[in-house]
């Protein structure tokens, strides 16, 4: 057995960064993140990239706060496939909490879809309590380039933030 260590670091996602991102998301998915990036641009959203020393991003997220005034509302947290159960959804979850933190606020939130169950246990290692549900649906980008609705159940998760 071999060990790797990765030397990880947080920044702003930027628009050259997608290019590197399809491991993310379809075509239609990296759209939507170029149009939230506009948003990070004046402040009300954080759009965040966990790269190795290659600076190439092997993660992402972004903090909303706009949903719920005085929250930070973390969405579109993926880790690349290949790194998945390495520590990485943990460092860019941590990483969030302290860009919310830096804004004064004491509360982050976030929705994980209820068959998701290793995502929601990683929530819940991180202090996140679940308090509702709330049904979500968004445009997925099929093979063949069409688009079809996607709809799903959330379990809506909260963690005070010390």
């Amino acid at each position: 057995m071999v060990d790797v260590v990765l030397k990880l670091s947080v920044r702003d996602l930027v628009h050259a960064d997608l290019a590197s991102c399809g491991w993310a998301g379809s075509g239609h998915h990296l759209a939507g993140v170029a149009e939230q990036l506009v948003r990070a641009r004046i402040g009300e959203v954080d759009y965040l990239a966990v790269c190795a020393a290659t600076n190439i991003p092997v993660a992402k997220c972004g903090v909303d706060y706009q949903v719920k005034e005085g929250v930070g509302t973390l969405w579109q947290l993926a880790v690349h496939p290949a790194l998945q159960s390495c520590g990485i959804g943990t460092f860019l979850v941590e990483a969030a909490e302290l860009r919310i933190r830096g804004r004064g606020l004491r509360q982050a939130e976030l929705g994980v879809e209820e068959d998701n169950p290793r995502a929601r246990a990683l929530y819940e290692r991180l202090g996140y309590v679940a308090y509702g549900r709330q049904p979500d649906a968004w445009d997925e980008q099929a093979s063949d380039g069409s688009l079809r609705r996607y709809e799903t159940m959330c379990t809506l998760m909260r963690k005070e933030l010390a």
